[in-house]
């Protein structure tokens, strides 16, 4: 796979590009097209879980679950009528607790997990982090040694100080930081976009997609380039609850059995693309992020003829 690249050598997403670079079929049933769990949502802001969730099936996963603050649960549940629910213990408060008895099946069972979206507390989400991380064990589990990672908004906050402990992780992480979470993963101001997320991706041995910009660390896969850079997109995806889907279309399409750089790049185009074509339907500004989720099915289309 390979693509045209700017003069610095970082190799643009185009169209084109992503037609050499097709995502995998559809398979026979919603079982092969993967399962993504979304860990996230607590009471005051349960929406961000949805978003990310709808985004994933919107991008083709198969099968969603959201773990959610158990308060809002069932309201989830009815909202998006097609996942399933799992309410997680919660503090008097709304925030989620590191507790993972109830998601035990579901972490087994997941292709993708996606933690972070509408997780409002910092310690509860490092301790969260901290307790998934020690259920898989201190050996290194490598990129096919169990599901993808992907890490957002509190949890990219969170990952700092568990970053000698990231061993079952590292070569499966996708991580989605805005440019104030791209600095707090490198502890200084990002004034670098391209070399700061190489530096990001090489420390935490992890694929990251930021503002247009997808990198991934060296020998993570050998056939593919390191720095990507999205060609699309428009200032209208600053607006609440984009970040949450484009964590969410990365999360179902890597579940669908692509490498995390590809659904990295596949994500972000779509996510972008998409706030394209509603800027020219409904205008620069007003568009609403669960209308970006809409959208991508049309462009996955378009991308496959």
């Amino acid at each position: 796979m390979s693509g045209p690249s700017d003069a610095a050598g970082t190799t643009l997403v185009t169209p084109s590009l992503l037609r050499e670079w097709p995502l995998p079929a559809p398979g026979a049933d919603k079982y092969s097209r993967g399962s993504v769990l979304v860990v996230g949502g607590a009471r005051a802001t349960p929406g961000a879980a949805l978003l990310a969730g709808l985004s994933a099936l919107r991008a083709g996963a198969g099968k969603l679950t959201l773990a959610v603050a158990e308060s809002v649960a069932v309201q989830m549940g009815v909202a998006l009528p097609e996942c399933g629910t799992v309410g997680l213990p919660e503090t008097p408060a709304g925030s989620v607790k590191p507790e993972l008895e109830r998601i035990t099946s579901g972490l087994d069972r997941a292709d993708t997990i996606l933690v972070g979206p509408g997780l409002d507390d910092l310690d509860l989400t490092g301790e969260l982090l901290a307790a998934l991380l020690t259920r898989e064990g201190s050996s290194d589990g490598g990129p096919e040694g169990g599901a993808a990672v992907v890490l957002d908004a509190f949890a990219l906050g969170a990952l700092v100080p568990l970053e000698d402990q990231l061993g079952p992780w590292r070569g499966r992480l996708i991580l989605t930081p805005n440019p104030t979470e791209a600095g707090i993963l490198l502890g200084r101001n990002v004034d670098n976009l391209e070399k700061d997320l190489a530096e990001i991706s090489a420390r935490f041995d992890a694929v990251v997609s930021c503002q247009g910009v997808i990198t991934q660390p060296p020998g993570l896969n050998a056939d593919e380039p390191g720095l990507w850079k999205i060609t699309t997109g428009y200032g209208g995806l600053g607006t609440s609850g984009s970040g949450d889907v484009l964590a969410g279309a990365i999360a179902g399409l890597r579940a669908r059995g692509t490498t995390g750089a590809q659904a990295a790049c596949w994500g972000t185009h779509l996510h972008a693309a998409a706030a394209d074509r509603l800027a020219s339907r409904l205008g620069p500004l007003g568009f609403l992020a669960r209308e970006l989720a809409d959208e991508m099915p049309a462009l996955m289309l378009e991308l496959a003829t």
